[in-house]
């Protein structure tokens, strides 16, 4: 449904099959390690490696992901409140005021991005036997194929949004404007999906969608970029001898992944963090800047392939 220029975006929560409903978040998070998978599953045959090496990563890589991705919210973005509720850094509850079921509200990339080159320090160090810069050239791949379908979660999930815009790009985001018990009180319908709905569709209550702003769709921004992101990564590793210079891709991974984050977070509303103590930059673009800096000492100091003289 079109609103002027701009798309009313009321997505269900995901697909009902009756019994159960597969949230798209969490499908796109399936989706997103399992491409990974079969990713990494072509690399290692290339490169001679075990497949039974694959599964372990595949583990060690999703634990990283979520547990880091979850620790940078709670320290980069909201400290404040987690400071005095460590319970709920782990647990999907609020306790007060009063106790409630909450899902895990927050993940950081920033803080999966370390945890992940942590953890591949030690699958490195224990499992795989080989240079830590030698897994890192290649789980970036999978890496940044998962970084789309991640923003694409967030899109369904109408967070992480932009700054209001009067462009065409607009998308009028429901659920960010108005939460399930703000859309039931507006509209006096005691089903959320209903109320949405109503507010989107039913001209009964246009005064109550014309409150809901435009804004910039950042995740879709994000997403698309993210795409050429992988296709780079990609191509560079199956069609160039990117791959034999040690800490090359990783670097460029960091540079243009990193890049990305900066130019998007210009229209994305604030997320919060410390970007009021220090200005002129959001949280997530000062946070960016350290990762830039080091692809780039990658970039320009990765070991050139040695040719071997026959």
């Amino acid at each position: 449904m079109t609103h002027a220029l701009n798309i009313v975006w009321n997505p269900s929560e995901g697909i009902d099959l009756g019994f159960f409903v597969i949230r798209y978040y969490s499908l796109m998070f399936v989706i997103a390690f399992g491409l990974g998978w079969y990713i990494m599953k072509n690399i290692f045959e290339r490169e001679g490696e075990s497949i039974e090496k694959l599964d372990s990563l595949f583990i060690w890589t999703v634990l990283a992901t979520l547990i880091g991705a979850r620790l940078g919210h709670v320290l980069f973005y909201d400290w404040e409140y987690f400071r005095n509720h460590l319970l709920e850094i782990f647990l999907p509850f609020r306790f007060s005021p009063k106790f409630e079921f909450t899902g895990f509200q927050g993940l950081a990339s920033h803080g999966a991005a370390i945890s992940i080159i942590i953890a591949m320090y030690f699958y490195s160090k224990n499992i795989l036997k080989r240079p830590q810069l030698w897994i890192l050239d290649r789980v970036v791949i999978p890496v940044a194929s998962g970084a789309i379908f991640v923003r694409l979660g967030n899109f369904f999930n109408s967070e992480i949004v932009g700054k209001e815009t009067t462009s065409a790009f607009g998308i009028r985001f429901l659920r960010d404007k108005f939460s399930p018990a703000d859309a039931v009180n507006a509209t006096q319908i005691p089903e959320p999906k209903a109320a949405y709905h109503a507010i989107a569709a039913d001209p009964k209550f246009a005064a109550l969608l014309e409150q809901v702003p435009a804004k910039h769709p950042t995740q879709l921004y994000e997403a698309f970029c993210y795409i050429f992101v992988f296709a780079i990564l990609f191509f560079m590793y199956w069609k160039t001898e990117a791959r034999l210079k040690s800490g090359y891709l990783f670097g460029m991974f960091l540079v243009l992944l990193f890049t990305v984050r900066i130019v998007v977070e210009s229209v994305k509303e604030s997320q919060g963090g410390f970007e009021n103590e220090l200005g002129l930059l959001s949280t997530g673009q000062w946070l960016s800047i350290p990762f830039i800096l080091i692809g780039l000492y990658f970039i320009f100091t990765a070991e050139k392939p040695v040719k071997v003289e026959h």
